[in-house]
């Protein structure tokens, strides 16, 4: 299994800076946002699933261009998983015939060319030997993380856009054979009551992350904010606990 990062900032700016979107293989993204603007045509029609984590735009921007895009090239609805609260978000807010049309209607509702399906947290789906489950995530609107775990055994955890959260750190260490965890850091330390509030991590909250954890993933940095992305990254370099994180970089492929 391979996991290749389409983009990882919180941000965007040319071709080099694009907002959350992993590709599993051909056929998986876990998020939709600018950084599955670089798939093309083709690539774009072999995607059969979408894994959302949360509503916000810079993790769906892309999924509406796209289902427009490939829907007459496919034979089959192309099928997006989320947790009940964001299907609902996206669908009374841009499927709903007023910002995009509803293509979970289009031609009609029996032979659709999108297709929603509910994945609340601590649910999994099997994908041709790959598992993906909904990991807990404490955002400013509903949200998941997820772990995607391959045939061989081996996971990987997006954490989504998240705060602290004790549930998905427990989750995190209940896993065995992780090894790779991508989390957040959003905001520079001087931003933390920001960070508070939007509830997404600055580095000194990524550090109590990284100090509850039993398990030795490499971790991954992302969703830099691209103002703050020099600070951030000279923030998390003076982290002297057990674990070494890296900025992920658009482009990275994992394999598991």
């Amino acid at each position: 299994m391979e996991v290749r990062v389409l983009g990882c900032s919180g941000g965007i700016g040319g071709l080099d800076v694009r907002t959350t979107s992993l590709a599993i293989d051909d056929d998986i993204l876990i998020d939709c946002g600018t950084g599955a603007g670089v798939l093309d045509v083709p690539a774009l029609v072999a995607i059969d699933h979408v894994f959302l984590t949360h509503a916000h735009l810079d993790h769906i921007a892309y999924l509406p261009f796209i289902i427009d895009t490939v829907g007459d090239y496919r034979d089959r609805p192309l099928t997006v998983h989320a947790a009940p609260e964001t299907l609902r978000i996206i669908r009374s807010h841009i499927f709903n015939w007023l910002i995009w049309p509803d293509f979970s209607a289009i031609p009609d509702r029996a032979h659709p060319l999108m297709r929603f399906n509910e994945l609340r947290v601590g649910e999994s789906i099997d994908i041709g030997g790959r598992r993906i489950t909904a990991l807990p995530a404490l955002h400013a609107v509903p949200a998941v993380g997820y772990q995607i775990r391959s045939e061989r055994g081996a996971s990987l955890v997006f954490s989504g856009d998240t705060t602290l959260c004790e549930p998905q750190i427990a989750a995190i260490n209940a896993i065995d054979e992780l090894r790779v965890l991508i989390v957040e850091t959003a905001f520079p330390n001087m931003q933390h009551d920001l960070a508070l509030a939007a509830r997404h991590l600055c580095p000194q909250m990524l550090f109590s992350l990284l100090d509850r954890l039993i398990v030795s993933p490499d971790v991954f940095i992302t969703h830099l904010k691209p103002a703050q992305a020099a600070e951030i990254t000279e923030e998390i370099a003076t982290y002297a606990g057990r674990l070494r994180p890296q900025i992920l970089k658009n482009d990275k492929v994992f394999r598991l």
